[in-house]
């Protein structure tokens, strides 16, 4: 086990989960829809999906999937199409800017199962997410290193996600009643969705 190489990649994990993305995006969303609680469960959402592609990666499943181009491409259209679902339900919202009052900290039916979902899906169906396991691990691992220290680089990726994600959760809810404003709420509608169908563009104009 190479300590350096692993504080160096720990390094990149934390620099790349500061950079806005599709994960930021929806996780964001989900906090404001429906307060902490979504939003917490909407991050274990996007965790769960990077823990499994990292196993993946780390057992090679994850060549098998970018190497076999119908898989690939089913992968890669699923998730162009979540998104982009996800983005018209950001403007719809945004253009009808009609919002139910919910008091803080009041249990939402069925919050916790759709905050997990979206976050797991539109993680799982970004093909980009291989790529980057597949692209990155090589360079800081040598050939012939045990599955288990693969697994631990894949989980410091996925654990350091989380605690970002957790912690723009946190920060999403204190600021919560401001920007559940209807005039705010529509324009950050607006922009989510906006951004979202960007993600999803860039998914069908990159090969990945």
């Amino acid at each position: 086990m190479d300590w350096s190489a692993y504080a160096s990649f720990l390094a990149l994990a934390v620099l790349l989960a500061l950079v806005p993305g599709a994960d930021f995006t929806v996780v964001v969303r989900n906090a404001l829809v429906g307060g902490r609680g979504r939003g917490w469960w909407c991050a274990l959402g996007v965790t769960t999906s990077n823990v499994v592609q990292g196993a993946a990666a780390a057992t090679g499943l994850a060549a098998v999937v970018v190497r076999v181009e119908p898989l690939f491409q089913a992968v890669r259209w699923a998730g162009i199409a979540y998104l982009a679902w996800l983005a018209v339900s950001a403007l719809v919202s945004a253009a009808r800017g009609s919002y139910p009052a919910q008091a803080d900290g009041a249990p939402v039916p069925g919050a916790a199962r759709a905050g997990w979902r979206q976050g797991f899906l539109s993680n799982i169906t970004n093909p980009k997410v291989l790529v980057f396991y597949l692209a990155v691990l090589p360079q800081f691992l040598g050939p012939g290193t045990p599955i288990g220290v693969l697994l631990l680089y894949s989980l410091t990726h996925a654990v350091v996600g989380l605690v970002w994600l957790v912690l723009l959760v946190a920060g999403v809810a204190r600021a919560r009643r401001w920007l559940s404003r209807r005039p705010v709420r529509r324009a950050l509608d607006g922009l989510t969705g906006v951004a979202l169908l960007g993600f999803s563009v860039r998914l069908v104009t990159e090969r990945g």
